[in-house]
């Protein structure tokens, strides 16, 4: 990481491993290594890179039309508790008010 450097002495070299290679690494290895055996394990890692990255270029649409129905729902949300809200007021309100005349039909009871 760092050559020439004596200042930088304890950090020329990561305590922590690499757990993967990159795709530039994995090439790089590739074009390193002469064994056939080992050439052709990186060509299939290559692969899997590629492959990845289609997957994750196709879906980045999906991921796009997801976030939007979650800002839909977001404001659907929104708007239930709007209506909740002016149905309790509804609600308050025919309490307060004075109980209406009847009409309609009266059964009138006749005397005889």
């Amino acid at each position: 990481m760092v050559a020439n450097c004596d200042h930088l002495e304890n950090i020329k070299y990561s305590s922590a491993l690499p757990y993967v290679f990159t795709e530039h690494g994995a090439v790089m290895l590739a074009s390193v290594l002469n064994n056939d055996r080992a050439i052709q394990a990186n060509i299939q890692i290559v692969r899997v890179f590629i492959k990845m990255r289609a997957f994750f270029t196709e879906n980045l649409g999906i991921k796009s039309d997801v976030e939007q129905i979650k800002k839909k729902l977001n404001n659907q949300d929104k708007n239930i508790e709007l209506v909740f809200s002016y149905l309790d007021e509804l609600v308050e309100s025919k309490e307060i008010a004075e109980p209406r005349k009847r009409i309609g039909f009266k059964n009138k009871v006749r005397k005889g």
